[in-house]
């Protein structure tokens, strides 16, 4: 299965980090993205809701606010819960795993920092076979006439 969305536009507000009960950052924000046609020659907008955990959660609130332009990566997720009056309700967001600036620190006007990209898997400890190297690993010359060769 696959499940990934990536996102580009404007903060509608400023984020806000919060603190679950065993310390983890979370932040919720919404984004206003411009949808590329218009009916009626008037431009649409989608609200699309994010929330992102931990060191992301805490980039996100030091380095944007209200209307910068931000690039988000993650997945979509729907959740249900119950409002006030007791209705039933469903939430459509995505849960952010990778944010970055989705314009240059001039055009923002603010202060700048590289994109917040979490740790990737560590490489493994076998270096890969190069033929730069000279190492050919399990590879071997083959015996015989180039002739046989089909190229």
């Amino acid at each position: 299965m696959l499940n990934r969305a990536i996102l580009m536009g404007r903060l509608v507000a400023d984020p806000e980090l919060r603190q679950t009960p065993n310390g983890i950052s979370v932040v919720s924000f919404t984004i206003a993205i411009d949808r590329s046609f218009s009916r009626d020659r008037e431009r649409q907008t989608d609200f699309i809701d994010v929330v992102a955990w931990r060191q992301t959660a805490e980039f996100v609130s030091k380095y944007f606010s209200k209307g910068k332009m931000i690039i988000v990566e993650g997945g979509i997720q729907t959740r249900t819960y119950e409002d006030k009056q007791g209705n039933k309700r469903k939430a459509v967001e995505v849960v952010a795993d990778n944010v970055q600036f989705g314009e240059s620190k001039n055009a923002s006007g603010g202060t700048s920092a590289p994109a917040f990209n979490p740790p990737a898997p560590a490489a493994p400890a076998e270096p890969s076979v190069t033929y730069a190297s000279g190492d050919v690993g399990d590879f071997s010359e083959m015996a015989g006439d180039s002739d046989d060769l089909p190229f």
